[in-house]
């Protein structure tokens, strides 16, 4: 059996908690120099914020908001070889509160890429799977380079010229569908954002959708591709049991899930990881849709091999999507143990 050639999860994507202080501080411990940053806070209200080292520091898109993007002093100012660096913005940094920041590791550089017929820039991680995106949309039937060498199975793509939605791609749902990151709203059937067509090895196509090939806007897409032992983009159907709900295969232990429902009734995109709780059942999450704080509720477990529901998240016959990155695999050199 091919087993995954990544040994170590954290070389590429790694939870890092950190206590504000309202003035300039390193954030060090990531393991590594981050291409994507999401920060959010998890003891006070604020914007989920997302920063890359394509757009640059201080450019912030805000997933909970449809909100162009815009430029914030103080706040991700720096990305270093262990971390990152917040200054004094209270989104990021505020005096004494808690935060959380999701980090993903790319090239630590840019590719021009004419694979499309839009020349993109691209930072892309073949080994797990992932790459940024970044190009100005035609308004008009065309096609990007993504840089994966594979086909992508989830695609997180935002207008930064434009307050105007998040689109979301996922395989399970197909090129017909799209869902909205700032949004409640089950699966939409449009043929705008994807073209109806599917994602290649080497392109993603896009018709007229102003989210996500506006004309003349300014495009940012976060690609994703299943790796084998580290991240897995799929769907289950609830059973609707409150004491033993729905368990998912991954193949690994989770550090990082996010869960939402698609079809018979609205719910948000909902955050766990292995850090904010180290045992079962995870309880705090946080919501990419919202700007709220941490809520704790029992709602899944992580075990070693995927993860199982105990009472959210498992309606009888809904369906819902997951991404899920690893912490261990359970195969390999570094295999998991339940928690």
């Amino acid at each position: 059996m091919a087993y995954t050639t990544i040994k170590k999860p954290s070389d590429y994507f790694n939870t890092k908690l950190y206590t504000g202080t309202g003035s300039s501080q390193s954030i060090t411990g990531v393991g590594f120099q981050p291409d994507w940053t999401w920060v959010k806070a998890r003891s006070i209200n604020y914007d989920q914020n997302l920063f890359d080292a394509i757009r640059g520091t201080e450019k912030r898109l805000k997933a909970n908001a449809t909100s162009a993007e815009d430029t914030v002093s103080g706040s991700v100012t720096a990305f270093g070889t262990d971390g990152f660096t917040v200054g004094s913005d209270a989104g990021v940094n505020a005096n004494t509160e808690t935060f959380v920041a999701w980090n993903w590791l790319g090239a630590n550089g840019t590719a021009s890429n004419t694979d499309g017929s839009i020349t993109s820039t691209v930072s892309a991680n073949t080994t797990s799977g992932f790459s940024i995106v970044s190009f100005t949309g035609t308004g008009a039937t065309a096609t990007v380079g993504h840089g994966l060498g594979v086909k992508p199975d989830l695609i997180i793509a935002k207008n930064r010229t434009d307050a105007v939605d998040w689109y979301v791609y996922h395989s399970s749902l197909g090129a017909t569908k799209n869902l909205r990151l700032n949004q409640t709203s089950t699966e939409l059937t449009e043929s705008a954002p994807w073209d109806n067509t599917e994602p290649t090895t080497s392109v993603i196509s896009v018709n007229n959708a102003n989210g996500t090939n506006g004309s003349s806007k300014n495009l940012i897409f976060y690609c994703f591709a299943d790796k084998q032992g580290y991240s897995k983009f799929g769907s289950y159907v609830g059973n609707g049991s409150s004491t033993d709900g729905t368990f998912v295969y991954t193949g690994f232990s989770p550090s990082f899930l996010i869960l939402k429902r698609t079809t018979d009734s609205i719910g948000s995109w909902t955050m766990y990881d292995n850090k904010r709780y180290t045992y079962n059942p995870n309880g705090e999450y946080l919501l990419a849709n919202d700007n709220g704080g941490g809520v704790d509720f029992d709602n899944v477990d992580f075990l070693s091999n995927g993860f199982k529901l105990r009472a959210g998240f498992n309606n009888a016959t809904s369906s819902y999507i997951y991404m899920a990155f690893a912490a261990e695999p359970l195969v390999g050199d570094n295999p998991a143990t339940a928690r």
